[in-house]
């Protein structure tokens, strides 16, 4: 059997996107917040522009020259929570109509459900491509270390737990497939595998021998789109694309789980201090 030509290296850098709480709206509509199941574009790019100390009403078109490819190491739990907006305020200070006018009386309290994803954790590749800025990288290392406003997975109310950049590589997707997954080890007989989720083709997956199971998917057909690929983030004028989105689901070591907790975390320093490179950072 001929063995495949390795696909090029690609340079990027990686997140870890933990909390105990995310959320990733998709087709969020006034009263109605929901979450993808795995974290969007339009949701890290608003990170990363954050994080530069970017208003809404500047561009992000050198970010989203940047490809996303997630691992989801747990998909965590959906939780689905009842919020009142706009209640016990005077008239002026209430939620504002889609007219321009506020709310009166027995309106003024609005009721909201936000869904959550609970304990979920991912790790997310970042990589260049042929229009990214040659600096991009270095500034976004910086602006992740030192961030202008405060990062958050989705929403202001969900910010990181632990480290958030894992740092830098020149062959990012290798370092993708071969972290320590924030997991315990499937039980025997029922390994569900784990799921990566991009916007090119997961053919272009570096994976070992042991990875290369002939007989399933491996990527390179359309999984589905989402529109959330942002054109702009200016509150009046807020407008996402659509983009195709690739699916392929792995099966690695039970090695690779490294667990919850602080044992997942020993695990990563020592997986990153060894193989990525961490600008900025001390040594742990």
């Amino acid at each position: 059997m001929t063995t495949a030509p390795r696909p090029a290296p690609e340079q990027g850098l990686l997140l870890r996107l933990a909390a105990p709480l995310q959320s990733w709206g998709r087709h969020s509509h006034f009263n109605e917040r929901d979450t993808a199941p795995f974290p969007t574009r339009s949701g890290l790019i608003g990170l990363l522009a954050a994080a530069l100390g970017r208003t809404r009403t500047e561009p992000v078109d050198d970010l989203t020259t940047l490809s996303l490819t997630v691992r989801t190491d747990r998909p965590g739990v959906p939780l689905r929570d009842l919020h009142t907006v706009g209640g016990g305020l005077p008239a002026r200070d209430t939620v504002t109509t889609a007219e321009g006018k506020k709310r009166s009386g027995d309106k003024t309290t609005l009721l909201t459900h936000r869904t959550y994803l609970a304990d979920a954790a991912f790790t997310a590749a970042l990589t260049t491509t042929e229009h990214t800025p040659s600096t991009l990288l270095q500034d976004l290392v910086h602006a992740l270390n030192h961030p202008h406003w405060p990062p958050y997975l989705g929403r202001r109310s969900c910010p990181p737990e632990g480290p958030l950049l894992l740092g830098t590589s020149d062959d990012t997707l290798h370092h993708l497939v071969h972290l320590p997954i924030a997991a315990s080890p499937p039980r025997p007989g029922t390994d569900p595998g784990v799921t990566f989720t991009s916007d090119q083709p997961l053919n272009r997956l570096p994976l070992p021998p042991t990875l290369q199971t002939p007989d399933a998917t491996d990527g390179d057909t359309p999984a589905g789109a989402v529109n959330d690929q942002p054109t702009t983030f200016h509150p009046r004028r807020r407008t996402y694309s659509s983009r195709t989105v690739y699916q392929r689901t792995l099966h690695p070591p039970t090695t690779q789980y490294a667990g919850l907790g602080t044992h997942h975390l020993l695990a990563l320093a020592a997986y990153t201090d060894q193989h990525l490179n961490q600008p900025e950072r001390s040594r742990r």
